[in-house]
């Protein structure tokens, strides 16, 4: 018997294949049909697994919590080529679905975490009337810089070894996560607490050589050995290559995105972090979120609020003051919409 898949079925999800934009998505489920459409949108190195306690909560509170793996993860189809992992590729997979789940619901509810947070805010600036409410975990909307190429501006500001730039020669991350293993890098990057901006050296960027007594680092309480187990078995099959597409993208995205420059994003937003977060971490992020620059660009930017002793992975890290922020917001832009 395959532990981890039982670990994917756990709590009666269920799991179907969707046909979505040319290709299939693996989507997870749980909630009454006509429940509220809570869809929910993992970042990188992730999976749907990452809502597993979301998914079960929502569920439980009337709503119906949709997770996808993403495009180039899980069980969802995987393109070779990073052409095919625009903003415009990946909000076509989500409008397709959105169609496909959402009956006749004309808007759905939003949430997004690191990269489903980039993809989040894209779908709310492309189809608005789709979006009832986005819920984002760690990634403030940036808008479109017209004067230089996302990749060209990290570079500039952080350095060649700044983890995007890092990342953008096909093959290349691949073959240093293998060396270094892969269940080694996804452990470091769950529990990690780094702050500010990450930076991968040439020189073994993974960890290839780590000290022996790395491996004897006690996992937290919000993170299980059963729960790597299940990311290991899944990025063993797949690869990183999908996820690391999103990133080799940027500067196409970028090209693409010309006429939304300077653009708003005008759905209700609730934005959420840890405030040991390596993205609210970064030089300059703070003073965006609570110096009046994300609520310029943001009108409807409704609530912050950052989480105390959590890092990146703060869905996880604290599933249930994440998903009553989830669940109170949506509750009342719900109340809001039926007084109408």
């Amino acid at each position: 018997m395959d532990p981890t898949k039982n670990r994917g079925e756990m709590e009666g999800i269920d799991h179907r294949m969707v046909s979505v934009n040319g290709i299939t998505m693996h989507i997870a489920e749980k909630g009454p049909k006509e429940g509220t459409v809570v869809l929910l949108l993992h970042g990188f190195p992730d999976l749907w697994y990452t809502w597993r306690h979301q998914i079960t909560a929502l569920s439980s509170l009337g709503h119906r919590a949709v997770a996808p793996d993403l495009r180039g993860y899980g069980e969802s189809d995987s393109p070779e080529c990073f052409s095919e992992y625009t903003c415009l590729h990946l909000v076509g997979d989500l409008v397709a679905l959105i169609d496909s789940v959402s009956g006749d619901q004309e808007k759905v509810f939003l949430v997004g975490h690191d990269w489903g947070a980039i993809v989040g805010w894209y779908l709310c600036l492309f189809r608005p009337e789709k979006i009832k409410g986005f819920v984002c975990l760690s990634v403030p909307y940036k808008p479109r810089n017209p004067k230089v190429k996302p990749v060209e501006g990290f570079k500039a500001v952080f350095g060649d070894d700044y983890y995007i730039c890092r990342f953008q020669e096909p093959g290349k991350a691949e073959r240093e996560i293998a060396c270094a293993d892969p269940r080694r890098v996804l452990k470091n990057i769950f529990i990690g607490r780094e702050l500010g901006p990450p930076i991968l050296p040439k020189d073994n960027p993974f960890g290839a050589n780590p000290n022996p007594n790395c491996e004897q680092v006690k996992l937290p309480e919000w993170f299980s050995k059963e729960d790597l187990d299940y990311y290991v078995s899944k990025f063993k099959k797949t690869g990183f290559t999908g996820g690391l597409n999103y990133y080799r993208a940027m500067d196409l995205t970028w090209e693409l995105t010309a006429p939304w420059t300077g653009a708003k994003i005008q759905v209700p937003v609730k934005f959420m972090t840890g405030d040991l977060d390596m993205v609210y971490t970064t030089p300059g992020v703070k003073e965006y979120i609570h110096g009046g620059g994300f609520a310029a660009d943001v009108p409807n930017l409704q609530e912050v609020v950052v989480i105390e002793d959590a890092g990146h992975f703060v869905n996880q890290e604290k599933p249930q003051e994440v998903t009553a922020h989830i669940n109170d917001f949506f509750t009342k832009l719900q109340d809001n919409y039926k007084s109408f």
